[in-house]
């Protein structure tokens, strides 16, 4: 399996902190990966919309990042990305998303750790990928 991981590094900690989750699970699910940033979270669907129609082909994909700031603004760009990745997933590809809503960047970064955000967001792509294998479905 080869996933693509698209993460924003506007708040770089908690990026680093969704990486090595996703790493972590990717490696301990026998993937190889590769990685792209980009600057912020409504980036992510536009670069796995452009890596879909590349020549070069990816298995399934893990989307990370964070919002954090003013209630109504972050909402916004939350419901906005994720509404772009469901657009994308809903069409059969394998993605796990990773997209974390905070408060404020301490906050995002605590959930982050905590909770495995990106660890879950790398299962949940694997978990996709084994359905689909079973179905018959190759992507």
């Amino acid at each position: 399996m080869n996933i693509l991981i698209v993460e924003a590094r506007y708040h770089p900690a908690v990026a680093d902190a969704l990486v090595n989750g996703a790493v972590a699970a990717l490696k301990t699910g026998g993937a190889h990966f590769e990685r792209v940033a980009v600057p912020g979270v409504l980036e992510v669907p536009a670069a796995i919309a452009i890596a879909l129609r590349s020549s070069k082909p990816f298995d399934g994909y893990v989307a990370l990042g964070s919002v954090t700031g003013h209630q109504h603004i972050a909402d916004m760009y939350h419901g906005e990305t994720m509404h772009g990745l469901m657009t994308i997933a809903a069409s059969g590809v394998a993605l796990g998303s990773g997209i974390v809503l905070a408060a404020d960047e301490g906050s995002a970064l605590d959930m982050t750790v905590t909770m495995d955000i990106g660890g879950d967001a790398a299962r949940a792509c694997l978990s996709l990928l084994t359905f689909g294998e079973r179905l018959g479905f190759m992507p």
